[in-house]
This record gives structure tokens, sequence and C-alpha cells, in this order.
């Protein structure tokens, strides 16, 4: 797969990408593939409501009763009690290299970093990395596919939607532990809670990126495509995949950077 593009250009490229993400629909989008759109907003203002009602609350609530150490200690527990999953998809995806060091990570901060608290791995240059059975997915030539939003669980795609069965069953160790127990009052299952609390408290800095956004939909929707990609190639997609993704050609980078310019320009304007 390859992962080079001119410099200049996938610059350029991601500029625009980005100021579309922003812009939400104040400028035309160029996607064309979204044909379950009708579905997905249904079910992206269901979970907007069950957020605002449930989820928010309690994510904030856990903000208020941690300090960031604590929750920086927290969330590296988590990253390091799902490594499995990430060191099992490098072996699907035949990366023998990022599977040893992933090992190394996971045998290193479970030990020296008292099961994961702490992250000693980094500092020896085993940075965390993150993939999935998505991503093994689309390494083995498997299509993106339309993209998706289920109820609880939010954006995914035609092809991602097998991460969460495969990732969950094989190697996500929470979600085994839970299978094979039945705890009183469900117990087996809060660690698993306790997780989308911290993914969900986390995210609650970043809310900031859509006040202003015309279209939250679609800010969502292309950042999370956006995800992905960089997932897929490492951080360095080619120039041809980020066009690709976003329905456009070299000429209407321009175009769509003058676009949002104008889009600017009106907002300034008004009263």
């Amino acid at each position: 797969m390859p992962r080079s593009a001119p410099l200049p250009l996938l610059a350029r490229s991601l500029a625009a990408l980005l100021v579309v993400a922003l812009a939400g629909c104040a400028v035309k989008q160029p996607r064309t593939d979204d044909p379950w759109e009708p579905f997905n907003r249904r079910m992206y203002a269901f979970n907007d409501k069950m957020d605002k009602a449930v989820i928010r609350p309690v994510a904030v609530g856990y903000r208020k009763m941690t300090t960031p150490n604590m929750r920086r200690v927290i969330s590296n527990f988590f990253a390091n009690v799902r490594m499995p999953i990430t060191i099992g998809n490098d072996i699907l995806q035949g990366e023998g290299k990022d599977a040893l060091k992933g090992t190394g990570r996971f045998i290193i901060n479970t030990t020296v970093g008292f099961l994961g608290f702490f992250d000693p791995a980094s500092k020896l240059h085993l940075p965390p990395q993150e993939t999935d059975f998505g991503v093994t997915l689309a390494r083995w030539g498997i299509g993106e596919g339309p993209y998706l939003v289920l109820p609880f669980i939010g954006s995914t795609s035609a092809r991602d939607v097998w991460r969460m069965p495969v990732d969950s069953w094989f190697f996500d160790p929470m979600s085994r532990y839970a299978r094979r127990h039945d705890h009183p009052y469900k117990q087996q299952h809060w660690p698993n809670l306790a997780f989308l609390v911290t993914l969900r408290a986390g995210g609650i800095d970043a809310e900031s990126l859509l006040e202003g956004t015309y279209d939250p939909y679609v800010f969502y929707r292309d950042a999370y495509r956006q995800r992905r990609l960089y997932l897929i190639y490492d951080g360095e997609p080619p120039l041809e995949a980020i066009q690709l993704m976003q329905g456009i050609d070299d000429e209407d980078i321009d175009a769509l950077l003058e676009q949002q310019r104008e889009y600017e320009r009106g907002r300034k304007d008004r009263p």
C-alpha cells in the first residue's frame, strides 16, 4: 500500500479537508458516498440526545471527581489492557515487527508500569500504536463501504463495523472476562463501562471544535473517515487516498479554500 505523496500537494489537500470539515454545510460538500444518510442522521440525533441526557453528565461528574493526572493514569491502564487488540491485529496484518514492539510495550507497562498505570515503555522508545480489525480488513483490500451510524455506538462503516465483534471476541481481555463471568449486579461489565466513561471524558475538551459548525453530522462523519484513513496508512495517507475520500480533484482544492475564505468573511460581516 503506497505511503508517499508530494508534500506540497499533500499539505494543500489536508488543508482543504480540514476547512471543509470545519465549515460543515456552509461550503457545498463534495461527498457523494453517504447513501444511508437519512438513517444515519436519525441515529446521530438519537445518540446526541442520549449523550446529553446520560453519558455526558456522567463524564462531567467523572472529571469533577478526578484530577488530570488521575485521568491520565486511568487512561494508561485501559490503553494497556486493550493492547492485545493491537498486537493481534498486527499479526493478522503481517506486521511482525510491530507485533513484537506491541508485545514488548505490553510486558514492560504491565510489570514495571504497575499493571499499565504508568508508561515506562514510551521512555524506552516503544510508543503507543493503535490498530484494529477494521484496519486489518482495509490492509487485506476490503473497501470502506458506506458510512454508518449505529445507536449507542456512533460512527463506523460497513467495513469497520466488523471490528467490534471480532476484536471483542478474540482480543479484548475485558470483553472476554465479561463473557466468562457472572457477578452480582453485572459487575463483570463495569470495567467496559468505566472505559467508555474515560473515553467520553477525554472528548469534552474537543467539544469547542463544534462551535460554529453548521452541520455537526457532517463534521463527525468526515472527522471519523479522516481518522480511519490515517490509521490505515500509519499517519501518512497518500494524496490519492485523501482525494478519493473527499471526492475532489486537484483543481478543486484552491476553489474549496477560496469558498471557505468567503464563508469566514461573511461570518465576520454579520452583525
